[in-house]
């Protein structure tokens, strides 16, 4: 057979050669047209593979292995699945097929100015990295294979592990025929990750599937460590439209994967580089660039593997495949799971996956021990690898101790539909044998509780939603979510609120931070959580309201009982715009406005608008927006609305309107102060009523006065979806846009929309 017909050079492929030479090597042979760094190197092909079995005449001892097979049989898996490997590995290379192979790894060596380069081979299965059905991590990888001997070996094992148990278990599930996929081996030059860092990246969020952002796990040395779950890395979040860092979150990175001796071994990161960032934002936005590029090229969210070599100092894609899991999910669907009983909580850890489960603990050294693991169990582990496929599908969720975002835990539990809490830290010291719990990862931080709870899952189908003249917006205060929520049919987020961001990600009195040298915690913290919300909606405008924390509030912050006075009323003491231009808050303001002018600059993010709350006077007003203007937030590039939550804000609304672009009615604080009850007052609680004609009156002047002056209003509350009439009456007054909680979106446009039908 010519040789041609057993080896390829990869930057002669494209995508029409994925039957003859995998997905994964079709898709490098891709890359070399999109201006995509990728190692030189080449491949064999199905027909080198199906000549190996065939000349070696070992298909006979193959079928009759898996003749009867029963996968969810663990312990006759692993011995059939053994001696077929063996069968494989054991063969010898047919001499035509080990002449072309040697032939040109010769060729490579010629091009690479060295003898016997090192090389990395891979698996390419023919089936596999294909939109349907996702074989990631099922077969082997070799690194560091040097000469001709370890080459021919390597491709043989390579071979053999199309064979693996996790292989032959997930082609009997998914209905694939053993015979039908074929396996190429990549042999690329050996990228030098040792000596710097790779990782993993998803062109997409992996957990909720929001598609304008690039994801990033990065760690030092080669890769198998991240894809294994036994490294933490580094996690980036890029937003895709503007190439704008969102998120640097920091990684453990205690290990990394390194040559030694010929192979590789596990050796601890000093501190000084766990405590850094392993990319540089340059490397960060050069990785997204390719990223999109990859992504736009085969028109479909993908999943990639990276590395930068630390000789040439340069980075390169080491394989592009499909994600499968988000994108063969019904998008229109919004599942919501939520706990509707408490608990003990015993541990938390990073969620994956939006959902709750329950079941009984079972927890395993190694994936040896997957026998014992029962339908419906909850697998509690250090972490899994490729080898636990069999028994995953079989739990109703999965707890690890360690492990990312992009772990194996985390992606093969995407797939399977079931959650999983990775990075607990002491799962499987904490969690008992046979011991009921519940998994919430309904949230970005999963949570596992004694016992279990009772919970529900609700469904809205989006698409059937009819659309609304006026605005309906979303109240956000958890980052966290937004993602998740991205595919509302809303149009943005009235309501950001800060005091969510700096109490469940920063937990310090600015002052405090100020105090201790460490501000960018605080900026780092607040411009993350606003770039999450701003990235998931954008477009569409995201109202971002400046913090508006009471005394009280402050004072239980770390730190907040040395910065903050005891008022006797902290309902009307000193909050909102009196705090940003006092000598004694100043300092922290200008954290907040920082935090804003990257969201606007360097994560290019212009439909952030910025609200300020509890603007008393005009003058304070101007006072609040001249220091804006001096901490980098000037008028000209930055819109910026008040809220109407005091009724001087709507007496003095013509003022008001020739300082501010939009007006938010607060309708919980001006029903408080029109009505002089205390709205947290039990005993005054019947008094409190936003329906009250004093309210309304004030609420249809202020709409009025802002249009006379063309400045939008919107509301904030769910009043329009819980008190009967009051969406009826906004509607008349001419409201622009109206406010509401995710969980009542859906009702509010319904409501909206037949309202709107009858005028």
């Amino acid at each position: 057979m010519p040789r041609d017909s057993f080896v390829r050079w990869l930057d002669e492929l494209s995508g029409d050669d994925t039957d003859a030479v995998g997905g994964k090597s079709a898709n490098l042979g891709e890359l070399a047209d999109l201006d995509v760094p990728v190692l030189p190197g080449f491949t064999t092909t199905a027909s080198a593979y199906d000549y190996y079995v065939g000349e070696t005449g070992i298909h006979e001892a193959i079928e009759s292995e898996l003749d009867g097979l029963d996968a969810d049989d663990v312990v006759n898996l692993q011995r059939r699945g053994e001696r077929i490997r063996r069968t494989i590995s054991e063969a010898s290379m047919p001499p035509q097929l080990e002449s072309a192979v040697c032939e040109r790894y010769a060729e490579l060596g010629d091009e690479l100015g060295v003898d016997d380069p090192e090389v990395a081979v891979r698996s390419s299965a023919t089936a596999e990295d294909l939109p349907e059905a996702s074989f990631a991590g099922q077969q082997e990888t070799f690194l560091n294979v040097a000469g001709e001997t370890e080459l021919l070996e390597s491709i043989k094992h390579c071979f053999a592990s199309l064979f693996t148990d996790r292989a032959i278990a997930y082609r009997e599930n998914k209905d694939f025929d053993h015979f039908d996929v074929k396996l190429a081996c990549t042999v690329q030059k050996m990228g030098r990750a040792d000596l710097a860092s790779s990782g993993v990246l998803f062109t997409l969020d992996p957990d909720t599937g929001f598609d304008d952002v690039v994801v990033i796990e990065a760690a030092y040395g080669f890769g198998e460590p991240i894809v294994q779950g036994a490294v933490d890395p580094d996690r980036y979040i890029v937003f895709e439209p503007t190439n704008g860092i969102v998120e640097k979150e920091l990684g453990g990175k205690s290990q990394r994967m390194v040559r030694r001796n010929g192979g590789t071994k596990l050796e601890s990161v000093p501190d000084a580089e766990r405590e850094a960032v392993v990319l540089s934002d340059d490397r960060i936005r050069e990785l997204a660039t390719y990223a999109s590029r990859i992504e736009d090229h085969f028109g479909t969210p993908q999943d990639i593997e990276w590395l930068v070599d630390g000789e040439l100092d340069e980075l390169f894609i080491v394989q592009a495949r499909p994600e499968t899991v988000h994108g063969a999910v019904e998008e229109n669907v919004l599942r919501t799971h939520e706990l509707t009983e408490s608990g003990d909580q015993l541990l938390e850890g990073i969620a994956i996956g939006n959902a709750v489960a329950t079941g009984s603990v079972r927890v395993l050294a190694d994936h040896r021990e997957m026998h014992r693991v029962e339908d419906g169990d909850v697998v509690v582990t250090e972490m899994t690898d490729p080898d636990w496929v069999p028994v995953m599908k079989r739990a109703s969720a999965i707890v690890t101790d360690r492990g990312g975002k992009t772990s194996h835990a985390a992606i093969v539990s995407r797939e399977l539909g079931i959650p999983a809490i990775v990075r607990t830290g002491t799962a499987t010291e904490t969690l008992s044998n046979g011991d009921p719990v519940t998994i919430d990862c309904s949230t970005d931080t999963g949570r596992v509780y004694e016992g279990e709870l009772e919970y529900e899952v609700t469904e809205e189908v989006i698409d059937e939603l009819p659309e609304t003249d006026t605005e309906i917006k979303l109240i956000l205060g958890d980052p966290d979510r937004a993602f998740s929520l991205a595919s509302l049919p809303v149009d943005g987020v009235g309501l950001a609120r800060e005091e969510f961001i700096v109490t469940a990600h920063v937990g310090y009195h600015p002052k405090e931070l100020l105090e201790r040298n460490e501000e960018e915690r605080f900026v780092d913290a607040l411009r993350t959580g606003i770039a999450k919300i701003g990235a998931a909606f954008y477009p569409d405008d995201v109202i971002f309201r400046l913090s508006d924390f009471k005394t009280d509030e402050y004072r239980n912050l770390e730190g907040g009982w040395k910065h903050e006075p005891e008022e006797a009323n902290p309902m009307l003491g000193w909050r909102g715009a009196s705090r940003y231009y006092d000598e004694e808050f100043r300092e922290a303001f200008r954290l907040e406005c920082e935090a804003l002018r990257q969201v606007h600059e360097d994560v290019g993010l212009d439909n952030v608008t910025v609200m300020v709350p509890f603007c008393r006077t005009p003058e304070e007003g101007t006072r609040v927006l001249e220091m804006m203007a001096e901490y980098g937030l000037s008028r000209e590039e930055t819109d910026v609305w008040v809220m109407a939550e005091l009724p001087a804000n709507i007496v003095l609304a013509d003022r008001f309107s020739e300082m501010f672009d939009g007006f938010s009615i607060g309708s919980n604080d001006l029903t408080q102060l029109v009505l002089g009850v205390d709205r947290n007052s039990e005993k005054l609680a019947p008094l409190f009523d936003e329906t009250n004609e004093a309210v309304t009156r004030l609420i249809s002047e202020l709409i009025d006065a802002a249009h006379r002056h063309d400045r939008p209003v919107g509301i904030c509350g769910d009043a329009p979806s819980t008190i009967p009439d009051y969406a009826d009456f906004l509607l008349d007054a001419d409201i622009d846009s109206i406010s509401v909680s995710p969980d009542v979106a859906i009702e509010t446009i319904l409501t909206v929309a037949e309202l709107e039908d009858q005028t």
